[in-house]
């Protein structure tokens, strides 16, 4: 991974880490739950230096394979740093954090990336793993990508049947019928 590639991708993941700082609300503690949703991005974050610096090896691939996956990883960082920018921007309120028991819905939130996805955020986080993977291809990062990918699924879920009980539960599930959960719906 060359210099410039490991700032991009190292500034996106402390980008993810400070989200829960600068943006979302939180109450009371850090639950296991959360966690262990964060687990992957932590770890993911934690082992680029180590890669970066050689002390984590990662698998040796041909140079044109090695090339290609140097600029998807580029192109999926900055397709994660581009969406967390356009969907902090979309909220004119900071919105509740993971797994919080209390967390009542009070909107639901239809403009900009929530347009094409329910959970951009998600998505933003799922390809920042990808491009840590194309980036540093590695059993770490690929375990990571695994995890971070099951635990938004599921937490995506959680949060959604808690939508759909709610409230809002009539117009989110008609929300639910034209917009992707990660990725946009075609056809």
């Amino acid at each position: 991974m060359d210099a410039v590639l490991f700032v991009l991708i190292g500034g996106l993941f402390a980008l993810i880490g400070a989200l829960p700082l600068i943006f979302f609300q939180r109450r009371g503690g850090l639950n296991l739950r959360w966690w262990l949703t964060a687990a992957p991005f932590l770890v993911t974050g934690g082992a680029l230096p180590l890669i970066y610096l050689g002390l984590v090896p990662v698998w040796l691939l041909p140079q044109p394979v090695a090339l290609a996956f140097t600029v998807l990883a580029t192109l999926a960082a900055s397709f994660a740093l581009a969406l967390i920018a356009y969907t902090l921007g979309i909220h004119r309120r900071r919105i509740a954090l993971w797994h919080q028991s209390d967390d009542a819905p009070e909107e639901i939130v239809t403009d900009g990336p929530y347009r094409l996805v329910r959970h951009p955020f998600y998505t933003a986080f799922l390809a920042a793993l990808v491009a840590a993977v194309l980036a540093a291809p590695s059993p770490v990062t690929l375990v990571c990508l695994l995890w971070g990918f099951a635990a938004l699924f599921l937490t995506a879920r959680r949060e959604e049947r808690r939508l759909l009980g709610s409230a809002l539960g009539a117009t989110y599930e008609t929300y639910m019928r034209r917009t992707g959960r990660f990725l946009p719906l075609t056809g």
